[in-house]
């Protein structure tokens, strides 16, 4: 069973992956914890925050490639600081 600092790295890693999509359209993401139940909590930074499109990104974009890479993470949702 990993950690969730081992799973955290491993979603951090997920992200990279997509980073360079969401810095070309003024925008990036923030983990802010791992729930126990495996829900991932991040932030849309920059253009993602208020973006039109932003719940499309974080489904199709974001949830996407955290839950394929992350077996641990069963869903992923946004805060609104």
């Amino acid at each position: 069973m990993s950690s969730p600092d081992e799973i955290l790295s491993r979603v951090e890693k997920a992200l990279d992956t997509i980073r360079d999509y969401l810095h070309s359209d003024g925008g990036d993401v923030r983990v802010h914890g791992l729930s126990p139940d495996g829900t991932l909590e991040i932030e849309l930074l920059g253009a993602c925050s208020n973006c039109s499109m932003s719940e499309m990104t974080l489904k199709a974009g974001v949830e996407e490639t955290v839950l394929r890479a992350v077996p641990e993470v069963h869903r992923v949702v946004t805060l609104s600081l």
